[in-house]
């Protein structure tokens, strides 16, 4: 897993609309960018509709959101229109971002064993460094902006 300290690539993904989303689209803010296994799940829609309801405050204090799965565009789309999520969502179908930040792995519930990805957040600077890790342990789905906001 990548950690503080690391530098990561400008270039982040495309968005739902297959527009590129660089670190360097965001004006010198911070970037959230987390990570979630599926959308329109309970704690994934959770997390969102937490950084949705702060994504105000959010912004005053500097940050920009980014939210990354491996769900398709059409996926991401209904998912944004559901939830009204003001923020982009990356498609990593192809895995190149949860293989490079390594939040990619095997998952236990209900007694079965899957691959999927770890609900994980990194705070990263203007200049593409990590600052901060939320990892799967921390990340607290109903609360996750007041977590980022440091409330």
């Amino acid at each position: 897993m990548k950690n503080v300290g690391d530098r990561v690539d400008d270039f982040l993904g495309l968005d739902t609309d297959g527009k590129e989303v660089r670190l360097s689209d965001f004006g010198g803010k911070e970037v959230a960018l987390y990570f979630y296994p599926k959308d329109n799940t309970p704690g994934c829609t959770a997390e969102a509709c937490s950084l949705r309801d702060g994504y105000e405050d959010l912004l005053k204090a500097g940050y920009q959101v980014v939210g990354v799965s491996v769900d398709s565009p059409e996926s991401h789309k209904k998912f944004i229109a559901k939830h009204n999520l003001p923020f982009p969502l990356i498609s990593d179908a192809d895995h190149r971002l949860v293989d490079e930040f390594g939040v990619w792995g095997e998952k236990k519930m209900a007694g079965r064993t899957y691959m999927g990805t770890y609900r994980t957040t990194f705070i990263i600077s203007p200049e593409g460094v990590i600052k901060k890790v939320f990892t799967p342990k921390e990340v607290k789905t109903k609360i996750h902006a007041s977590q980022i906001l440091g409330d």
